[in-house]
């Protein structure tokens, strides 16, 4: 494998991240050597972190046999996915705020990761050095230390806001990455407004819009009885869980359906008897739901982490040309006439019942939804995404 590129995102494999969407979008002509998350906060002994680390050993171990079965000889914590992407789980220490540790987590990146390259120099003499892609600001510690050509930063959340991660180090590594990187690219103007004017860009998300646009069977376990409401995506700090919950009471008429994965205590919204949690959903498989329930709810609390966020999922229900009510944030802009705002428990129950009053005149901009958002495809923002880099 020719290496052309090297990413540093979350795991591969888990719910799609835009960084996902479009590096897949580069495959095609790029070969890619994609690295599993390096945390962004010191690791805590809790349930929950302590499920993280057996997952991510047990991947390291599964992926260790496969290739033992396979007769491989090259490196076991490797995982070839096809002949132009191949996945890394790193051995790395987490720990922002602990010089020491970023110290030795380097090395050990640098270890794991150099011999890689340099067999992929050997393999074509006229093989270029790598461009290196993050969006992690916890990959900094190898910048300018992997014989790259040049660095892109690719920012879509505000880490100094972002649930779950150790704010002030990580924000200090964003800002050593900024200085280090030849290329920024941001999600949304908040977090453009960040960096410096000269380097930085806006690459607003896309969407499959193939795959929510096009009618899909409805899920068996979506409820059909009376009118549904739902939402797909992590159950974490920026759920509003108490407008959701006072939803749910003063619609008891109404079923809530929530998809995703629960990263905090969701037991008040489980107490609602019509509040439904399936747990998480393949992603190809959504459109069963948000095609056919009828309203998708977006319950945002307002922090700087939903100011500065463009939710994939927006998109996602527009393309599934579904009704949205949602709270206010600054990525509903352009879109605001498609999406029904409001702040209370109260304004939401209004707006769902008047979706529903009127479900049957509603075909007409269900269309025009999915027209909204039809030129703003994946395919569409990875031609925008080479043409940055081709000029880079």
């Amino acid at each position: 494998m020719n290496i052309d590129m090297l990413v540093f995102g979350e795991d591969w494999g888990e719910h799609p991240s835009s960084t996902q969407h479009l590096i897949t979008q580069l495959l095609p002509e790029q070969q890619i050597l994609w690295i599993n998350s390096l945390g962004l906060r010191r690791p805590r002994l809790n349930s929950a972190d302590l499920r993280r680390a057996w997952h991510k050993i047990s991947k390291m171990i599964s992926q260790q046999k496969q290739n033992e079965a396979l007769g491989r000889a090259s490196d076991q914590s490797m995982n070839p996915l096809s002949n132009q992407l191949q996945i890394l789980n790193p051995r790395a220490i987490s720990w922002p705020g602990n010089p020491l540790a970023r110290s030795l987590s380097s090395q050990l990146l640098k270890r794991q990761i150099l011999p890689l390259l340099n067999a992929s120099a050997n393999q074509s003499q006229k093989a270029k050095s790598p461009l290196l892609w993050t969006s992690l600001p916890s990959a900094v510690d190898v910048v300018g230390k992997l014989n790259e050509r040049a660095c892109v930063y690719y920012c879509c959340d505000d880490f100094s806001a972002l649930d779950g991660v150790d704010h002030g180090p990580v924000s200090r590594m964003e800002q050593e990455l900024a200085q280090k990187s030849q290329l920024i690219i941001t999600a949304s103007s908040k977090l453009a407004a960040k960096f410096p004017d000269h380097k930085t860009w806006l690459l607003p998300h896309g969407v499959d819009t193939s795959l929510f646009s096009s009618p899909a069977p409805r899920a068996d376990d979506l409820p059909s009885d009376g009118p549904v409401a739902g939402f797909y995506g992590s159950l974490a700090g920026w759920f509003d869980q108490r407008l959701f919950t006072l939803l749910a009471k003063l619609l008891p008429h109404w079923t809530f359906v929530l998809i995703g994965p629960a990263k905090t205590d969701i037991s008040a919204l489980l107490e609602q008897p019509n509040i439904r949690w399936l747990g998480s959903k393949p992603h190809h498989e959504l459109p069963r739901y948000s095609q056919h329930w009828d309203v998708s709810l977006l319950p945002f609390l307002q922090n700087p982490q939903i100011k500065a966020c463009n939710p994939l999922k927006l998109r996602e229900y527009l393309a599934a040309g579904s009704p949205i009510v949602s709270t206010d944030f600054p990525a509903l802009d352009g879109y605001r006439d498609l999406v029904k705002v409001s702040h209370s428990a109260a304004g939401f129950a209004e707006e769902l019942e008047a979706i529903y009053r009127n479900r049957q005149n509603l075909k007409a901009i269900r269309t025009i939804r999915q027209q909204r958002v039809e030129k703003e495809s994946w395919q569409q923002r990875g031609k925008e995404l080479k043409s940055l880099l081709d000029e880079l």
